[in-house]
């Protein structure tokens, strides 16, 4: 018996794109990420992935991106055991299971948080968050005297620059010192997701322009400083990918433009 799914608006529906992507890799011969956890949800919930066309080498992409935030967040618990993590926009990832011990927060719409509560093992989700991000008031609940890792996994693309540099401030005026970690979309990233078979659940959600130059988000608080441009293209894990996609992602690797165009990680520090 398939588990019940809460009615979600489109632009909540759109965590099923991660989610299923996150399932799919899981169940690779060449896996990245091993998300058995979204595995397990897409397989119960009977969520008829198909339609989202997603293609192997997108979902593959998709973990990676993840892998790369975890990488983020364990990085900085690690470096102050006081911190606490928040995921934006979680939808219905269960990255506090792969981060492991952690004050976790799960930022999202109600609605969310609430299929999350039906979905997701209760060690996955320690504290859940339900709120329009773009609204003021939701930090309000929020520890402000500790340093905090901030991650968002796609958020950026349904977010106007505005609303997005209006929540960065506001985050970095909430927290003493943190770090930001987020996927980066160039302009041309921006186009592809508009025309790309695998994004077109999205397509008419996507609100953000892009930018090129990785210091962009440094002018939007004098406190952010880059920390770095992950160009996943140059990541270790490109030595698992199938032959011929790794060959391809080997050849674009050298032109910073180019692996600007596909999949990156953008980290920055406050």
């Amino acid at each position: 018996m398939a588990t019940t799914i809460p009615s979600l608006t489109p632009l909540q529906d759109s965590l099923w794109l991660t989610l299923c992507g996150r399932a799919l890799d899981n169940r690779s011969s060449h896996r990245i990420l091993g998300d058995a956890t979204a595995d397990r949800i897409v397989r119960e919930s009977g969520y008829d992935y198909s339609k989202l066309h997603i293609s192997p080498s997108g979902a593959l992409n998709i973990a990676h991106r993840a892998k790369k935030l975890d990488e983020v967040a364990q990085g900085f618990l690690a470096r102050n055991p006081d911190g606490i993590g928040l995921d934006l926009g979680a939808g219905l990832d269960s990255r506090a299971l792969r981060i492991g011990s952690a004050d976790w927060y799960d930022i999202d719409f109600p609605e969310v948080i609430e299929a999350r509560r039906r979905l997701l093992p209760k060690e996955a989700t320690p504290h859940g968050t339900g709120a329009d991000l773009t609204g003021p008031g939701w930090l309000e609940d929020l520890p402000a005297d500790r340093p905090a890792v901030i991650v968002a996994d796609g958020l950026i693309a349904f977010l106007s620059e505005e609303e997005m540099v209006t929540l960065v401030n506001r985050l970095v005026e909430h927290f003493p010192s943190g770090e930001i970690a987020f996927n980066g979309y160039s302009r041309f990233a921006v186009w592809a997701q508009k025309h790309y078979p695998g994004a077109r659940s999205i397509a008419g959600l996507t609100r953000f322009p892009g930018f090129e130059d990785p210091r962009v988000p440094e002018s939007w608080n004098p406190r952010i400083r880059l920390v770095r441009e992950i160009l996943c293209t140059r990541e270790p894990e490109v030595a698992q990918f199938p032959p011929v996609l790794r060959l391809f992602t080997r050849l674009c690797a050298p032109g910073t433009a180019l692996s600007r165009r596909g999949n990156v990680v953008l980290h920055y520090r406050f």
